[in-house]
């Protein structure tokens, strides 16, 4: 995997004259950098929050959390890149932010947020290269301005944001689900956190009832044949890189409810 450093991301974000975060819809917060939203800012330059994805979740969530983050005082759209819903309006939306004419647009996010795709979108045809998993084929490899329409650009950073999330989005974001040592451990917290927000995320992906992480694995790799040669036993680590690898490819149904984020957040303030 490409990861941009914090030294190139700064310089693209300096040189451009909007930023545009790209966010998984699915779940904003984890995926949210607030260091390069605190770097734009302190570059006085425009900063523009996408939560992509939106095809995933329910209109409703979609509108709730666009409401929580303007709130926290950003510009914030929702679109699909995939399907290429609401590109248009994020096209208008860039324009109407930009400072001056022309300008440049860098577009950041941390890996598999959609950044590439979110290019593409607006150029109406493959311009960036793209790539389901972190780390194969299809990374962005360089520094490109892209030539969205006359007097509108875009600077698509080399790589992605490193990412600073918690566990273990940090950890299934930051490597492809072959390079990690261990991938049981990760994705038995990626289905706890799935399970947490929809009980039966298995069930509809997989068609397994069993609600243990290691369970759900277990029955994955005895469905789909995998088997240490030398035991027979389940080989549950196939089953976690798949885990993790559906995660990436929405295979496996899942968001984050606005209401639980709302609920979390009203203690602190409580206590503030």
């Amino acid at each position: 995997m490409i990861l941009a450093s914090w030294r190139l991301l700064a310089r693209s974000i300096r040189n451009a004259d909007v930023v545009v975060e790209v966010v998984d819809i699915r779940d904003p917060v984890s995926t949210r950098s607030r260091r390069v939203e605190s770097m734009a800012e302190a570059l006085g330059k425009e900063l523009l929050i996408v939560l992509n994805k939106a095809d995933l979740v329910p209109r409703g969530v979609a509108e709730k959390w666009k409401r929580i983050i303007e709130g926290q005082g950003y510009e914030v759209l929702y679109v699909s890149s995939t399907r290429r819903l609401g590109t248009r309006m994020l096209r208008g939306a860039i324009k109407a932010i930009a400072p001056v004419k022309p300008f440049s647009v860098a577009v950041v996010g941390y890996p598999k947020t959609g950044k590439s795709s979110v290019i593409n979108a607006l150029r109406g045809r493959r311009g960036a290269s793209t790539s389901p998993i972190p780390g194969s084929p299809g990374y962005t490899k360089g520094l490109q301005l892209l030539k969205i329409e006359p007097g509108f650009y875009m600077i698509d950073t080399p790589g992605v944001i490193p990412v600073e999330g918690g566990y273990p989005e940090a950890l299934i974001r930051g490597k492809p689900p072959e390079e990690l040592q261990d991938p049981v451990e990760p994705a038995a917290a990626l289905v706890r956190k799935i399970l947490r927000y929809n009980p039966r995320a298995f069930k509809q992906a997989y068609g397994i009832e069993e609600r243990d992480p290691y369970g759900i694995m277990e029955a994955l790799a005895r469905r789909r044949g995998w088997r240490y040669r030398r035991t027979g036993e389940p080989l549950i680590e196939e089953a976690a890189r798949t885990i993790i690898r559906d995660y990436h490819r929405a295979v496996i149904p899942f968001y984050v409810p606005p209401e639980a984020y709302v609920a979390e957040q009203s203690p602190k303030r409580l206590k503030q």
